[in-house]
């Protein structure tokens, strides 16, 4: 009898001790991680101001590859939301949540030096109001640099077994915490160092066109006479073809850029057309939308100046292509461009600050979390509105519309949403044969004198 009471002596003893531990026990818990990166504040806002880059960083699929991932909510910003499901317990089921943003997107530019967002956390972790907090700083001499602050916060209140887990934050909590951090840095790494603060996209839905093209190619030490020598005579012949299929022109000229290399650019000349169907050798064919080609038909860059030379060259006209597009002659190609989604921004200038908007198109993309395959669905650009000159002296800039056919993307993009339209031209004209003050992209650099799409 005595050993019983002894033994439930020590077991009120051993509560009552574990009630004043709980009690004294901190009643909430925080843990955080920090890492620099070698990149601009905006473009580690943007990966974290949206949930399409997680599944890429976050920890969770490295525990389960077949984590699932389901988005809803807004697509950017507070009220975007992201759950997602496994079979494995260390991942379990749970949702994100983005809870507030400081400052907007649109003020994320070199003045702000700091920057927040806060994720709130629905999962089996024991507490309440759990949240990420990602705080940015910017860093460096020239601001280069990004400081991310990686933070978990959870309230216990009063639940004494829930101030016992504070014992085990440092467990699956700081895990998730470092581990994705880390992976964060791997993403952002493969995101071009280009500052796109200036450019102002939208998601653009495009329909199919019917097209005439010539694939041709030019040294890009040749600069812009060498590009528009090349386009001229491109456009030449397919004029020619489209007098000869007696359809008419409907539109400007189109580049789609195939390759853009360090010494030569690889690019097709477009034009738009009244039909969608051809009478090629005596038959109507109908145009269709171009396939990516087997590896094995890849054919030789074409020489520099000249119309390029495709491994089908000498087919018949009326057949196809490797790529699909209907054979019209030696050079000149029909198909259906277009059709889908692209992101669109426009440059104001000479054709010297087209790749560089090209390349703000795709850096804000990996950013955002669109898709886009330049091998599929090539980039291209359309000369909405030429230079107008007087003499030698530019008096109305030229206008480019730059595309960047995507996927795995909303209806608009944050600017679009938010109504911030592109800005205007400059009332004064750019030097002849300089590239012109932005419109709606940075200015090209300095010695920029390549071709673009």
């Amino acid at each position: 009898m005595m050993r019983v009471l002894e033994f439930i002596v020590a077991l009120i003893i051993v509560a009552v001790v574990g009630v004043v531990v709980g009690v004294i026990m901190p009643g909430s818990g925080h843990v955080e991680r920090t890492l620099v990166v070698g990149k601009d504040m905006r473009q580690v806002y943007d990966v974290l101001n949206n949930f399409r880059r997680f599944p890429d960083f976050s920890v969770q699929r490295q525990y389960d590859r077949n984590t699932k991932y389901e988005f809803s909510g807004k697509a950017y910003g507070p009220g975007a939301e992201m759950s997602w499901s496994s079979d494995d317990d260390k991942v379990g089921n749970g949702k994100l949540v983005i809870a507030s943003n400081d400052p907007s997107f649109d003020k994320v530019d070199v003045q702000a030096r700091t920057a927040k967002i806060v994720w709130n956390v629905d999962n089996s972790w024991r507490g309440k109001d759990k949240h990420f907090t990602l705080d940015l700083e910017r860093q460096g001499s020239r601001n280069q640099l990004t400081k991310i602050t990686w933070s978990y916060d959870v309230e216990y209140g009063f639940n004494l077994i829930d101030r016992y887990s504070n014992l085990y934050i440092h467990g699956d909590p700081d895990a998730f915490v470092q581990f994705s951090l880390n992976n964060l840095q791997n993403v952002l790494a493969q995101v071009p160092n280009i500052d796109y603060g200036k450019l102002i996209p939208y998601v653009e839905q495009t329909q199919p066109t019917p097209v005439l093209l010539v694939s041709t190619s030019i040294e890009r030490k040749g600069g812009l006479d060498a590009l528009n020598d090349a386009v001229d005579k491109a456009t030449s012949e397919i004029q020619a073809a489209a007098k000869k299929l007696n359809v008419n022109i409907t539109g400007p000229r189109i580049l789609f850029t195939t390759n853009y290399g360090d010494q030569t650019y690889n690019f097709d000349v477009a034009l738009p057309i009244s039909a969608s169907s051809l009478n090629v050798g005596g038959q109507s064919h109908d145009l269709v939308a171009p396939k990516p080609p087997q590896l094995s038909d890849s054919a030789a860059p074409a020489s520099s100046g000249t119309a390029a030379a495709p491994a089908d060259a000498n087919a018949a006209p009326g057949s196809t292509d490797r790529f699909g597009r209907l054979i019209v002659d030696s050079n000149v190609r029909g198909m259906l461009a277009f059709g889908g989604p692209a992101l669109k921004g426009e440059w104001n200038g000479t054709f010297a600050g087209v790749p560089q908007t090209r390349d703000m198109l795709k850096a804000y993309s990996q950013t955002h979390g669109y898709k886009f395959d330049d091998v599929t669905n090539p980039s291209y650009d359309i000369l909405a509105k030429p230079e107008v000159k007087n003499g030698d002296d530019v008096t109305s800039y030229a206008r480019f519309d730059v595309y960047l056919p995507i996927s795995n993307a909303p209806e608009q993009t944050p600017e679009q949403e938010a109504g911030i339209k592109p800005p205007t031209l400059d009332d004064a004209p750019a030097s002849s044969g300089t590239a012109a003050a932005p419109a709606s992209s940075a200015p090209a650099p300095a010695g920029t004198a390549a071709p673009a799409q």
